[in-house]
């Protein structure tokens, strides 16, 4: 199959995403890769006197060639002291080469941030990193119901980069040793999404599709499919209250700092934050309901740990996981501004709990980790 004809789905509140050129992206310190053929276009450019590093970084060779890159990339972006990429303008906050040559002349990663995209059966889902501050901001949006849509504007169909599931892989598992077919998981990811669209705690939410999930995943052969458990579902919901204290949520993080790299893990920066929490976050943490079930959606929608973990109740826990983390993330906001949870602060920890889920820690270890889940049910 052409992968450009593929159909494209999104969340509805990402549908109509574009860059506003806050320039995060070329700012974190990151390390890009620039493929061979792109490499020689910006080279070429750069020797020919039609592209430049920008004014900050005018005194920089704007390409690292080492032996050691992977094979993937002939050269990396430079960045200078101030970890920006040199080819980042400051004052008018672009892109230089994509400004001077195009959006076809950048990297992969550059085209594609932050799509977060997994390409299977179905087409190409496209979920975002909300390490973007544009994509987080999205999630505080009220003008459009949260849903899965089809054809979003903002995606048109394009090879997307991301998770490539080819039908010689297993479609994603129901629990460990049962595989579910596409048209299941289609069925029970939307039904995630829903679950998360209605008027009820962030905690319920989660609470309500751990107990939905131990359900489905009772499905023996023989009896009704996979899909009639999942229509069948008890329309009730779960109640889960706010959590008194932050200790659970940050016995997450730190699994979720195991699965970062020796090189890429912050420095530890716990103190103070229990106390921030109680004081802070907790008693208006029920005020941004919304915001918080939608981001638990994104995290529901185009899931990696669908395919790298052992079954519905991982995805659960990822999504556990995820709101602790936005709950550590609210209160180290807090703490620094020793002032409760206003929606920059709550923008603010929906960023850092991205960064440290989609950009420092190893996926797989991730969904190893909460696999766990499945060996207790």
């Amino acid at each position: 199959m052409d992968n450009s004809l593929q159909p494209v789905r999104s969340l509805s509140i990402h549908a109509d995403y574009r860059c506003r050129h806050s320039g995060e992206c070329c700012t974190a310190d990151w390390d890009v890769p620039v493929e061979l053929p792109v490499y020689r276009s910006l080279a070429d450019a750069v020797g020919t006197g039609r592209l430049h590093p920008a004014p900050r970084s005018a005194d920089l060779q704007p390409f690292i060639l080492e032996p050691e890159l992977s094979d993937e990339a002939a050269a990396m972006l430079e960045r200078n002291e101030h970890g920006e990429c040199v080819f980042f303008e400051g004052g008018s906050r672009l892109c230089v080469v994509h400004r001077d040559l195009g959006h076809d002349a950048l990297p992969a990663t550059c085209r594609h941030f932050p799509r977060v995209a997994i390409r299977d059966g179905r087409g190409a889902s496209i979920g975002l990193s909300h390490f973007c501050p544009t994509a987080a901001a999205m999630l505080f949006r009220d003008d459009v119901e949260l849903s899965v849509v089809d054809a979003p504007p903002a995606f048109p169909p394009a090879d997307y980069e991301g998770l490539v599931v080819t039908a010689d892989e297993l479609a994603p598992l129901l629990r460990p040793g049962v595989v579910m077919d596409l048209a299941t998981y289609n069925a029970w990811e939307e039904h995630m999404v829903r679950r998360s669209a209605a008027t009820s705690s962030p905690e319920s939410v989660v609470a309500t599709l751990a107990r939905d999930a131990a359900l489905v995943r009772r499905w023996v052969a023989g009896g009704p499919s996979m899909l009639d458990l999942i229509r069948a579902l008890p329309e009730d919901v779960v109640a889960a209250a706010t959590p008194v204290d932050l200790g659970a949520s940050l016995r997450g993080f730190t699994l979720v700092m195991a699965a970062v790299p020796d090189d890429l893990r912050p420095a530890a920066d716990e103190g103070g934050l229990e106390e921030a929490y109680g004081h802070f976050v907790a008693p208006v943490w029920h005020l941004w309901s919304a915001p918080l079930r939608r981001y638990i959606a994104a995290k529901a929608f185009a899931s990696w740990t669908a395919y790298q973990g052992h079954g519905l109740l991982t995805i659960v826990r990822g999504l556990h996981v995820a709101l602790a983390l936005v709950r550590v993330e609210a209160a180290r906001e807090c703490r620094d501004a020793r002032d409760v949870l206003d929606e920059a602060r709550l923008l603010a920890a929906f960023r850092a709990a991205d960064f440290a889920l989609n950009h420092l820690a190893v996926g797989e270890d991730l969904a190893l980790d909460w696999s766990r889940v499945e060996l207790d049910a």
